[in-house]
């Protein structure tokens, strides 16, 4: 400890003040949310995006300014409702917020100034009070104060202290006063420092992972198709002028043009769906995440616990009973103050134990005695001492108890906090009992972890708190497994070799998700305070409660906007729903991009000309694309364990769907040819129509894991079906934008559409059950 003297306490002047704020900089942490701009451009830098902005370049250079406005649309447009969507869930985020310390009182030139927290500077002296926020890391210089450090260690139990003591930006306190000098500031702030961890925390989302392999896989299969077309083009010997228009539907038919916006569509429902049962995403891929969700560290204080005090045991000793001490005890408490221990106590305890005793005196507890004392008038009259504290302190005025000695050991082995009520007319007092306390679970943590595990989620409590106090709390709410008291935790730890880890500090719950990472698992990581913020940046499903320090809530991927912790199951369930329509939209999106460029090349081989024309291509990715995100609110039936991007074998199941599709379409077009004579115009025509009633036949088939019957459609998505082969069927038959067709031949290809549809149903039921897609 520091000798403090009178000179401590003068601070700095405000010239001196000023210069270090100019040289250190403000009393403030870096916001660690991204910048708009930078949200928007990454919106346009992506696979998707590139693509499109490829297809634009391509057709401003071949003069179809039409067809490369409308693909500038489609790029915009995605990239719009990305952004829009994030950003309302920003603000909703932001209006949640609240600072830690908007003021602090601080001794400049020698008196008492109340000032901006950011304008403290090293050196300053400020002053804590109750209910005050610890405006930056400080050592006490003189006073005595209980200090809740519960946000930035995890410690449930508040800490008296003392001169000397140094304590962290973000504490708060609970009772008392003290003068403290200010050691660091800002981003040098213990808090700060966690602040720092979450900028350097990054983890690539399981849906831009997903989207960038889907592209690649449907760019290296197409590309070698569209390879094989300029060839066999070249072969025919057709001149460059219908080469490079041919060249520009394939790219335009490799792009899946509508997924990012299926991506944010579905996961603005699912949002929205999650809101209603108190849970708000800050980022749309959260949901995602949450569906792939297969481990959950979770923090104990604050988060599984209540973060609050109760009395857990009261163990009376011979002449005692449970009521009387509690009753004693409350007497030796503060009534009305901060003092959580106080709180618990008189919480507890029934009037009815000491009916008829009389409260004279109450002295507050005195850190230096550590203990609290009230002098009251019993039954008969005499005057009677009562004292309550630490049995260190409180043995020294009572005679020796061995079972009270017991007692404590025996509670304090199993982690509670532990406090000794005496009583007596004067000195040796005599001990009555023992009380217990503990930060107890909260009602819906059993509870909370028996669903996730139902759900095939692995629950592991992350803590900066005690191995023994860890292990009552894992016990209550249901979490097995060994204790791990590891610092550093080691690099190859695994998610199921420990079911807690205690005493770990905010950088060992960051390593201990990536961690995890490295091991394959999709992490979640729920917590509520500055400590637990850098692991739920680098979670790919971070958590945050309702109580949350604001840097946790930005850290986050969702935030928990009501008591409890229902909301994280919520997250699960509606996350799977999620995928399960991103699947279908995706699964639907290989196949018909498959088809496209191949009926392309089996169409210049039939015709030896091009089947589709730019302004043909572009009307179908405008509307049928954009039609099918109807799929985005279809009724689909939730996962019951964690799903898995399995892009490979989706891939090949879209393949091999997809030249079943292709036999179909082949086959019309061949009609169309040989057997009706179609000339190449009106076997355009018949391209689009035979394109646009499969691809809806895909789009039954791919919604459905088991058959396509097993569930009904969503009202959106046959309305959207509905139109979209009212429209195309309209404009072939009135040869809008497209040479006429007769009636007959596009009911003709709806019909066979129809037995298409339950042709491919029976094989995608032998490809999911092989290729384990679910």
């Amino acid at each position: 400890m520091n000798t403090t003297t009178s000179d401590s306490l003068t601070g700095l002047t405000g010239d001196e003040a000023g210069r270090r704020l100019a040289t250190d900089g403000t009393n403030a942490v870096p916001d660690v949310a991204q910048h708009p701009i930078n949200r928007a451009l990454q919106k346009l830098w992506a696979p998707v995006p590139w693509m499109l902005e490829v297809a634009v370049f391509l057709q401003l250079v071949l003069g179809e300014y039409v067809e490369a406005s409308a693909i500038a649309f489609l790029l915009i447009f995605n990239a719009g409702l990305g952004f829009f969507q994030e950003g309302r869930a920003q603000a909703t985020l932001k209006a949640l917020k609240s600072r830690l310390a908007i003021t602090a009182s601080v001794r400049r030139d020698g008196i008492w100034k109340t000032i901006p927290a950011v304008e403290l500077v090293r050196g300053d002296v400020v002053k804590l009070s109750l209910g005050a926020v610890v405006p930056a890391d400080v050592r006490l210089l003189t006073g005595a104060v209980l200090i809740d450090q519960s946000t930035l260690t995890g410690e449930s139990a508040p800490v008296e202290a003392g001169p000397g003591f140094e304590t962290y930006a973000g504490a708060l306190i609970r009772r008392g006063e003290a003068a403290a000098e200010i050691l660091v500031t800002g981003s040098r702030t213990k808090f700060g420092r966690s602040a720092e961890l979450i900028r350097a925390a990054h983890v690539e989302s399981t849906e831009q992972k997903a989207v960038f392999r889907v592209v690649s896989y449907l760019a290296l299969f197409n590309g070698g198709v569209t390879v094989l077309l300029i060839a066999y083009a070249v072969y025919l010997s057709m001149p460059f002028a219908q080469i490079a228009p041919l060249v520009l539907v394939a790219v335009l038919a490799s792009i899946p043009v509508a997924l990012p916006s299926m991506f944010t569509l579905a996961a603005t429902v699912g949002a929205r769906a999650v809101a209603r049962r108190g849970v708000l995403p800050t980022r749309l891929s959260a949901l995602d995440e949450a569906a792939g969700m297969d481990v959950l560290c979770a923090d104990k204080t604050g988060t599984l616990t209540r973060n609050e005090l109760a009395v857990t045991a009261c163990n009376a000793l011979p002449g005692f009973d449970a009521s009387q001490i509690m009753a004693m005890a409350a007497m030796a408490s503060s009534d009305g103050g901060s003092d959580p221990l106080d709180g618990a106590i008189r919480a507890a305890s029934q009037p009815a134990g000491m009916a008829h005793w009389k409260l004279v005196a109450f002295t507050p507890f005195d850190p230096a005695r550590k203990m609290s004392e009230a002098a009251a008038i019993d039954a008969e009259g005499r005057p009677m001492r009562i004292v309550k504290g630490a049995l260190a302190a409180v043995a020294t005025i009572t005679e020796p108890s061995i079972p009270a000695t017991a007692m404590v050991e025996d509670l304090q082995a199993k982690g509670f906090r532990v406090l000794v009520v005496a009583v007596g007319p004067a000195e040796p007092l005599r001990i009555a009992g023992v009380i217990a306390l503990s930060d107890p679970p909260r009602e819906d943590s059993a509870a909370l972890i028996t669903q996730l595990h139902d759900l095939g989620v692995r629950t592991v409590m992350v803590t900066g708190d005690s191995s023994v106090t860890a292990r009552v709390v894992a016990d209550a709410v249901g979490i097995t497994g060994p204790i791990c008291a590891t610092v550093p935790l080691p690099h190859d730890i695994g998610a199921k070799d420990f079911g807690v880890f205690a005493g770990v500090l905010p950088a060992d719950k960051y390593a201990l998700v990536q961690a995890f990472q490295r091991g394959g698992h999709v992490v979640g990581m729920c917590g509520d305070g500055a400590n637990d913020a850098p692991a739920l940046r680098q979670a790919q499903m971070g958590i945050a409660v309702l109580t949350a320090t604001d840097v946790a809530k930005s850290a986050a991927g969702i935030v928990l906007t009501e008591q409890g912790l229902g909301g994280v199951v919520a997250a699960v369930q509606e996350g799977r729903t999620t995928f399960q329509r991103i699947l279908t939209y995706t699964f639907r999106s290989i196949i018909h991009k498959v088809v496209q460029v191949l009926l392309l090349l089996a169409g210049l081989v039939i015709s030896g000309t091009a089947v589709l024309t730019p302004l043909l291509m572009v009307l179908m990715m405008v509307a049928g694309d954009f039609f099918a995100l109807s799929s985005a609110t279809d009724n689909v039936r939730p996962s019951p364990t964690p799903n898995v991007w399995r892009i490979g074998n989706l891939t090949i199941a879209g393949i091999i769907l997809g030249f079943c599709d292709l036999i179909f379409c082949t086959a019309s077009l061949a009609v169309g040819r040989f057997v009706l004579g179609l000339d190449s115009d009106r076997l355009r025509t018949l391209t689009v129509i035979t394109l646009v009633y499969s691809g809806q036949a895909i789009f039954y088939v791919s919604r459905e894991r088991r058959h396509l019957w097993s569930s009904r459609p969503g009202s959106w998505l046959i309305a959207s079906s509905i139109l979209d082969i009212t429209l195309f069927g309209t404009l072939a038959t009135q040869g809008v934008l497209m040479a006429p067709l007769p009636a007959v031949i596009v009911t003709c290809v709806f019909g066979a559409a129809i037995v298409l549809a339950f042709c491919l149903d029976a094989v995608k039921i032998l490809l999911f059950r092989r290729l384990a897609i679910s």
